[in-house]
Parts: C-alpha cells; sequence; structure tokens
C-alpha cells in the first residue's frame, strides 16, 4: 500500500495471474470486499483503478520472497485461487484483519496509530515530494481524475513550487551566459 498506492481490498484482491515479477508489473483487476457477510472479489472502485503499475525493484524482491513462502506453507489444492495475500490454506485475508494487525504493528514499533488506507496518502505524499508528476500520481493511484489528485495533495506542493523556482534559476542562469 505505502509503495503503491493500492487501496486495502485492491492489496487484498490481488492474485498471482495479476503480477507479473520479470516485467515488474502489478494490474490491478479486481478489489476484495465484505458483502453480505461474505469476502467477494468486485470490480476496482473506478474505471480508473483497474490499472497497470510499474513496481519498485524493493517491491518485486519482497513479493518473491512471499511467494516462496507462500508456497511452502501452502497445499497445491488450496491455491486455486492464488490470492498473493492469503491465510495458509489458501482462503483470502479479511480487511478487518489486517487492520487489526497494522495496529498491532504500529504499536510494537513505537509509531502513532494510523488507518491502513493513510499509507495510500503517504504513498501520494512521497511520490510528489520526490518530484514525479502529479499525472503519474493520478494514474498510480487510480483516480479518476488528475483535479482528484491535486484536490487531496496540494498540500505536498508548496516544496516543490521552491523546487520549480530553483530549477528555474538554474536555466535562467545557464541562458545568461
Amino acid at each position: 500500500a505505502l509503495a503503491l498506492g493500492l487501496r486495502q481490498g485492491e492489496a487484498l484482491g490481488l492474485r498471482w495471474h495479476d503480477v507479473d515479477l520479470e516485467a515488474r508489473q502489478l494490474h490491478v483487476r479486481h478489489a476484495l470486499q465484505r458483502i453480505d457477510g461474505r469476502l467477494q472479489l468486485v470490480e476496482p472502485k473506478t474505471a480508473r483503478s483497474r490499472r497497470t503499475i510499474t513496481m519498485p525493484a524493493t517491491v518485486v524482491n519482497a513479493l518473491r520472497d512471499h511467494r516462496r513462502r507462500q508456497q511452502d506453507e501452502q497445499r497445491p489444492i488450496v491455491q486455486l485461487a492464488g490470492f498473493v495475500f492469503a491465510h495458509p490454506d489458501g482462503s483470502p485475508l479479511d480487511g478487518s484483519v489486517v487492520t487489526h494487525q497494522f495496529q498491532k504493528l504500529l504499536k510494537r514499533a513505537g509509531l502513532p496509530r494510523l488507518r491502513f488506507h493513510d499509507l495510500r496518502h503517504s504513498c501520494a505524499s512521497l511520490l510528489l515530494a520526490q518530484g514525479v508528476s502529479a499525472r503519474m500520481v493520478m494514474e498510480t493511484l487510480g483516480h479518476s481524475n488528475i483535479s482528484t489528485t491535486m484536490d487531496i495533495y496540494s498540500h505536498v506542493m508548496p516544496s516543490l513550487r521552491q523546487d520549480a523556482a530553483d530549477a528555474m534559476d538554474r536555466v535562467l542562469a545557464i541562458a545568461a551566459r
């Protein structure tokens, strides 16, 4: 969620056939939601939420290690659904359980309480702070339009304004020579 900006349901709805580790591509095709008491795969939130994300090498390596551990602990018959994040019996993880475990990890690490969704916000903020274009952040997060991205994350922009001014100074200094 932090590295790719996935919503919790999108992460939990991932199956291994959605992940191409060699090409470093992850395809968001479904989200996992609890409907009428049952976990079900549903269409992503919006048409733009159905997207392909290029994964950082760190994520690819972590997923490779995770897959090896998962294959060691699961019996072949239960791997048919192929969820990336699953119980040892192959069944998908429930979002409320993941949130509870997330809170325990934060507490153990001495970090403040956060919502799981805050990881998605942090992803966008980190990308913008690193100078990634708002358009690319929009595509990574699967926002319907760029105004959504800009409305939510405009607080990150003041530091980028100074970066833009400094970049223009460098260009003008070169041109003045």
